[in-house]
């Protein structure tokens, strides 16, 4: 991908993950990683602050002798997913008009 993915678009594909459902660390980078080019030494530092912030929790299940760390979205993770949503189709309009609109217009 060309496009540089910012923090506040990372914190956005994060909480839409999450909000299909919980998801442990490496199923949540997986996902991401299927859409954006990101790493887990990226995503990792986000799971943190997004905890920290109160848009996640977290919580750990046994699998096969060993925990797993799931993410799970908050109410406030909600809120903020729904803000990052509407300010994305906003900026979406803004990027397509400037991009797509001068296609097969012939201005001079």
């Amino acid at each position: 991908m060309v496009f540089q993915l910012g923090s506040a678009l990372l914190d956005a594909c994060v909480l839409a993950t999450l909000n299909r459902g919980d998801a442990y660390g490496y199923v949540l980078t997986q996902t991401i990683k299927s859409v954006v080019e990101v790493s887990e030494s990226t995503l990792y530092p986000v799971l943190r602050r997004l905890q920290k912030d109160g848009a996640l929790t977290v919580y750990d299940e046994p699998f096969n002798g060993r925990n797993r760390r799931y993410y799970r979205l908050t109410e406030v993770g909600r809120e903020r997913l729904a803000r990052y949503v509407s300010e994305w189709e906003a900026f979406q309009k803004g990027v397509d008009k400037l991009l797509l609109g001068g296609i097969g217009d012939d201005q001079e």
